[in-house]
């Protein structure tokens, strides 16, 4: 039976969507009769369920970059069929390609948005160095595929010259059990925000178009949930006190069946990041019905096209005239424009259909066979 690695430098709960994708993607594959393991570091808080699949290594990581011993040795004592690893800055990244390559394996990158302009803006004499003398550009180069989840985030590694075949595979999303049981209140008057506090995510220029609508809000909320730096989250509650708002609430981390509860609860999810290559925040609203304000910095067009949602231009502006009329609409048509997003959800990004993908790009790679409709050359 074919064996399969997936590598990823952390799978801590709080560390997002990142590790989530990346469990709940591995999970549904062993589902499906797929012989994926994960190789990461133990934490206290590590996703799952100690799974069997999980190989969990003590964390010896030293610096930023992640360099461990132990991962080297797991690697260099390893026999996989096809090497997969998630993200490309990190020690795990660069030693699970270039174990690969010294087994004569096959590997794939999955970039996770890492590519993006706005990505490589961020830190970018440390990127420029590791590109080269740290040996990513010959990773990426050599890679029988690299695994985006969008056609954007496709373009963006195309740009800077790479050839090699591009998987276009989404982030699995998973549908609760409990979905069906959570009831939405009659009137839904509250708008949304659900992610990190952090200054890329701009949670900030949210606030900022709350505070444009004056007496246009009265009787609603606007609601903040997710955790961030010390400094940021007093930043924001600093602005709010500023603005003089007094219906903007702040709820922390919320996860589980509360997070979901907390969605449906909403008129409409406000997604306002500098960038996003998926934002599984936008398919985990729809999911619980509620539409989706989402700024085209993200690739999210299909909120236009199946109505259950606003696509719209990234500034404060456009995102205040969005939530006026998300407040002024009838309450029947933000249920209907719910309903179509979770059928959105159901019929394109489910995680058996995308565990089913990346298993169909796993078996190409080995066979060299029919080429799978989502991958491009």
């Amino acid at each position: 039976m074919m064996k399969f690695l997936q590598t990823i430098a952390g799978m801590r709960a709080n560390l997002g969507g990142t590790s989530t994708c990346t469990y709940d993607l591995i999970k549904t594959m062993h589902n499906l009769g797929c012989n994926v393991d994960l190789m990461t570091f133990q934490a206290d808080d590590l996703l799952g369920n100690n799974e069997q699949w999980m190989k969990t290594l003590p964390d010896d990581s030293i610096s930023s970059y992640g360099y461990s011993r132990n991962m080297n040795r797991f690697l260099y004592d390893s026999n996989y069929d096809v090497y997969h690893t998630n993200g490309m800055w990190m020690h795990c990244n660069h030693i699970t390609c270039s174990i690969a390559r010294r087994k004569d394996k096959p590997y794939i990158i999955t970039l996770h948005g890492m590519l993006y302009p706005q990505a490589l803006a961020r830190s970018t004499w440390k990127k420029k160095l590791l590109l080269t003398a740290g040996g990513v550009a010959k990773d990426l180069k050599n890679a029988a595929c690299i695994h985006v989840t969008c056609k954007e985030e496709m373009e963006h590694y195309r740009a800077l010259g790479y050839k090699n075949p591009v998987a276009v595979i989404p982030n699995p999303v998973t549908i609760p059990d409990f979905i069906s049981d959570i009831t939405a209140p009659q009137e839904k008057k509250n708008i949304g925000y659900l992610g990190r506090l952090h200054p890329y995510k701009r949670p900030d220029a949210l606030i900022k178009a709350w505070a444009q609508l004056a007496g246009g809000t009265e009787g609603c909320e606007l609601v903040l949930m997710g955790k961030g730096t010390d400094d940021y989250e007093q930043y924001l509650h600093n602005l709010v006190a500023e603005l003089q708002l007094t219906n903007v609430s702040f709820l922390g981390m919320v996860t589980g069946e509360e997070k979901y509860k907390k969605l449906a609860s909403m008129r409409a999810l406000c997604v306002p990041s500098k960038t996003e290559n998926f934002g599984m925040t936008v398919a985990e609203a729809l999911i619980a019905r509620t539409p989706v304000i989402c700024t085209n910095t993200a690739p999210w067009e299909e909120l236009n096209k199946y109505h259950c949602g606003w696509w719209v231009d990234n500034d404060i502006e456009t995102l205040a005239r969005t939530i006026r009329i998300v407040l002024q609409m009838p309450q029947c048509e933000i249920e209907k424009m719910g309903g179509n997003g979770k059928l959105l959800v159901e019929s394109k990004y489910k995680d058996t259909q995308v565990a089913a993908m990346m298993k169909r790009l796993y078996e190409w790679i080995l066979t060299s066979g029919e080429k799978p409709e989502f991958v491009y050359e």
